[in-house]
């Protein structure tokens, strides 16, 4: 015991006991570090941000990937990930048809792409991403997205209206796959209807275009022994895509009236790098619904069920997956009553994709062929179908940074807006502006770069 000696008015000496000043020094010490796990930290997680924010890969199952970046240790409990994406693409388009540009990943208008040559140098999208944790269940998420070119706002792609920033996805996220393989999340997110993933390095499939939905809702998610089954109770109306249910014949998102459930299984095969998914989905309400004319969400007499079936084979540095999607009843506005010869039809879309990756000195380079489907129409009707091929390759340059170029072959024109007539720029009765003669070609070179 250290002790110390003071002499004060009568001279009696006084002990002071330092032991009791390291005594108070450590209480004070220890309720510091019990308020530690309470202050959280604040970090950014490149390889996380990345994955979060690729719009080809895990395109609706996020939350699941979420929640594995947390059970490996990448997201803390009681922290804030923040993370950025930016695309930026130099293009060249050149089409048969005047004004008759198919290719979806920006939206085709003649507005935005006139004559029969096209060329742009542009941000595709911006996104910024904060992953929050509360705790080891409790995760909040939200991700911001700036696209210009595949905006519906009015205008071209430098009209103020297609300018803005989105909340593109927003929600709370209850789970701990440590202790539990269900999970819940609520908010604004994709619904898990199908596969809808590309091996493509940029461009999405037609699946994704034509079933990849966005709505409010609840989903609920297992996951366990190569088994994943995910059930999402969606808004009604017409939502932000790709999924519609009427709420009193009207498109007000006033009753949760529709849903998605979706179902797949991981073979784990021979060798350690392979594996076979399989899944299928169904949905209550599709997109396709309307009378015709057909219009971005309008209202819809009644709902249009769908389905998806797909398989994706995992076999070291190659990948092989396959797609197949279609409404449960004809897409009443796909007849035209000016055009009696073409009757309304069933919605469908396919794909077809594989991609192998190579290793060019410490640089992982991936080679890729794609081919998708969409079809609205029967035989011979202008808006029968679209059809697109792609052909990519990308290379790493770092693990967060994808530089890529892809040629894009579009056959057939077939915009979801009047499709079968009825509206558009210069079309009469009896006319439409889709064109299954048209067809254009697609050159791109860009990068995608996350942090």
């Amino acid at each position: 015991m250290v002790c110390l000696m003071l002499v004060i008015g009568t001279g009696m000496p006084v002990l002071l006991q330092a032991e009791e000043d390291n005594e108070a020094a450590s209480e004070e010490a220890s309720q510091d570090a019990s308020s530690d796990g309470n202050k959280g930290s604040i970090s950014i997680n490149s390889r996380y941000s990345y994955d979060m924010l690729d719009p080809t890969t895990n395109i609706n199952r996020k939350q699941l990937l979420l929640l594995e970046n947390k059970r490996r240790g990448e997201i803390a409990d009681n922290s804030v990930t923040l993370g950025a994406a930016v695309t930026g693409i130099v293009d060249y388009h050149s089409s048969n048809t005047a004004g008759k540009f198919g290719y979806l990943m920006r939206h085709p208008t003649s507005g935005n792409q006139v004559g029969t040559d096209a060329s742009e140098a542009v941000i595709h999208s911006a996104q910024l991403s904060i992953s929050g944790t509360a705790g080891s269940w409790v995760t909040a998420h939200m991700e911001l997205l700036y696209d210009p070119e595949q905006s519906f706002g009015a205008g071209t792609i430098t009209a103020l209206a297609r300018n803005q920033v989105q909340l593109r996805r927003g929600y709370i996220l209850l789970g701990d796959l440590e202790k539990s393989p269900v999970y819940v999340s609520l908010g604004k997110m994709a619904t898990p209807f199908g596969w809808t993933d590309t091996v493509n390095p940029f461009t999405n499939s037609t699946v994704w275009h034509a079933f990849g939905g966005l709505a409010y809702g609840a989903q609920v998610g297992y996951v366990a022994h190569g088994l994943n089954a995910s059930f999402m109770a969606v808004q009604g109306g017409a939502q932000f895509r790709a999924t519609h249910t009427p709420v009193e014949g009207t498109v007000v998102p006033s009753l949760l009236n529709n849903f998605v459930v979706d179902l797949n299984y991981t073979v784990d095969l021979e060798s350690d790098a392979s594996d076979l998914l399989f899944g299928g989905s169904y949905e209550r309400g599709s997109a396709y619904c309307q009378d015709f004319p057909v219009q971005h969400f309008t209202g819809c007499a009644d709902n249009n069920p769908a389905f998806d079936v797909y398989a994706v084979l995992t076999a070291g540095n190659l990948t092989v997956l396959a797609e197949y999607a279609k409404t449960i009843k004809e897409w009443p506005g796909t007849f035209n009553p000016a055009i009696l010869q073409f009757a309304a039809h069933r919605v469908s879309s396919f794909d077809v994709g594989g991609r192998y990756r190579v290793v060019l000195g410490a640089t992982p380079v991936d080679l890729s062929a794609d081919f998708s489907r969409f079809v609205a129409g029967p035989d011979g009707a202008p808006w029968d179908n679209q059809d697109q091929l792609v052909l990519g390759l990308a290379a790493y340059v770092v693990p967060t940074a994808k530089l890529f170029g892809e040629y894009i072959r579009v056959n057939g024109y077939a915009p979801l807006n009047f499709i079968s007539g009825g509206g558009g720029p210069n079309v009469g009765p009896g006319q439409t502006h889709s064109d299954n003669a048209a067809s254009s070609n697609v050159f791109i070179v860009g990068m995608n770069v996350a942090f």
